[in-house]
């Protein structure tokens, strides 16, 4: 029987692989090591939704002072100091990038540092020492992607947004997904001009119709501008540093700074892959069956790398999925239904289930929306609505979709999505007692479908 190093070699300590190779290590006594080239957390924890958030956080102060003199507060010379804001948000990656350690640590697993590349489907070559493992798992998540146009290196991506040295007072964002809806929100509430430029005809592509319209509504009221239909066809630097921008829409932009919110790509060029016989899709994502073992028997990947549900929470699961299967002798698949998740714009966004076009082209639904002025700005005066929405099977009364944009969407979809994974019907949200006086108790008390429209919604 071969003997190697490790049990398990994983390639990627961000989320997912650190969690799969902990449980690997620490409950089912596997000797794993764990290949990292930059920091230990990836994605989420270093360059995704935590300082993401943690700038949204810092931004939304900006209309909390606004909306505080309509609660008797005087609030005189508040001003916001970008630097501060960066400085300690890394101070706070710093910290959570020692407890990662501190967890490999404390699960014995070991940690190699350098790029790693697969030689064989049982070793690896870490800069140029080499590993072997009876199993290898492929963890190293997604990079964004710009298209190839003359002048891109003068643009960023949310990579570098995070850490700018100064906030751009005027700063285009190329893409209409969730990263670019969320850092235009931060960006315009910090002060910056934000112009957002998008393909298609409406942001978030994906998501519920009402979901995008709302938001987008919310936006252009906000002053950030939307440029629909258009894309850029090339950046110039002029010599006092401002960036031009030509597009195919007739306009020729002037900005301090464009950032591309445009995709992610699998992180696999040049790790080995291909050369050991592992099937890739076109867009480079491992191809992974339902236990998350590739075309080579001893390699498997999880998170963002397979490009099925790219959210944090779903590689842990499946990295725990992984763990179970392959070292607990479970053979444990992740169940990918009614995932909820959040967009944290300004105001934010939580989803869970189906949207109603993808609903209305499986079965008969209806459809009640809600749609009013959040309680905390009746004083500010504030002008911004919230939208609800529940989409429920008309033949099983079961609740297929539920869909928020104001003020706590995330925090109250959340224990929404409960609700909806066990397959509650609307009957049990009607006879469920609202908290009262709150925005969530809006879903247990919505009462009047909206009548069948004569079209169906496209996406």
């Amino acid at each position: 029987m071969a003997t190697y190093d490790y049990d398990l070699v994983t390639i990627g300590a961000g989320s997912g692989g650190v969690r799969a190779s902990r449980i690997a290590a620490s409950r089912y006594g596997a000797k794993v090591a764990i290949v990292e080239n930059s920091r230990v957390g990836g994605t989420c924890v270093m360059r995704g939704c935590v300082p993401k958030k943690l700038l949204v956080y810092g931004a939304h102060f900006a209309e909390d002072f606004e909306d505080a003199a309509g609660y008797g507060w005087t609030l005189d010379g508040a001003r916001h100091d970008w630097g501060a804001l960066v400085e300690n948000k890394e101070t706070e990656l710093k910290r959570l990038e020692g407890v990662y350690h501190r967890l490999l640590r404390d699960a014995g697993v070991t940690l190699l540092e350098g790029r790693g590349r697969i030689v064989d489907p049982h070793t690896v070559e870490v800069d140029g020492k080499t590993v072997t493992a009876g199993t290898i798992l492929v963890a190293v998540g997604g990079w964004p992607t710009m298209p190839d146009i003359p002048g891109i290196e003068h643009a960023i991506t949310s990579n570098e947004a995070l850490d700018l040295p100064a906030r751009p007072e005027r700063i285009t964002i190329v893409g209409g997904g969730y990263i670019a809806v969320e850092f235009a929100g931060i960006f315009n509430a910090l002060g910056s001009t934000v112009t957002e430029v998008i393909r298609a005809g409406q942001i978030l592509r994906g998501f519920d119709e009402d979901v995008r319209s709302t938001l987008a509504i919310e936006m252009e009221k906000k002053g950030i501008r939307i440029v629909r239909e258009c894309q850029i066809r090339s950046i110039e630097k002029r010599d006092d540093g401002t960036l031009s921008l030509l597009s195919d829409c007739s306009e020729e932009m002037e900005t301090d700074a464009v950032m591309y919110a445009t995709g992610r790509a699998p992180n696999t060029a040049s790790i080995g892959l291909e050369d050991v016989g592992v099937t890739l899709a076109p867009g480079g994502a491992v191809v992974v069956d339902q236990w998350n073992r590739s075309s080579v028997d001893s390699i498997y990947a999880i998170g963002d790398v397979t490009d099925r549900v790219n959210l944090t929470p779903v590689a842990i699961k499946e990295g725990m999925a992984f763990a179970a299967t392959v070292f607990g002798k479970t053979p444990t698949p992740v169940d990918y239904g009614a995932i909820p998740s959040a967009v944290f714009s300004q105001p934010p966004i939580g989803t869970v289930g189906l949207t109603e076009a993808e609903a209305r082209k499986q079965e008969p639904v209806d459809i009640y929306v809600s749609r009013f002025r959040p309680m905390k700005y009746t004083l500010s005066g504030r002008d911004e609505k919230t939208m609800m929405k529940l989409i429920v099977s008309r033949e099983t009364d079961r609740v297929l979709g539920a869909h928020m944009v104001g003020v706590d969407a995330p925090e109250i979809i959340q224990g929404i999505g409960i609700a909806i994974k066990a397959g509650a019907t609307k009957a049990d949200f009607d006879a469920t007692v609202g908290i009262h006086p709150t925005a969530a108790e809006e879903f247990v008390t919505m009462r009047d479908p909206l009548p069948d429209p004569s079209f169906e919604h496209t996406e």
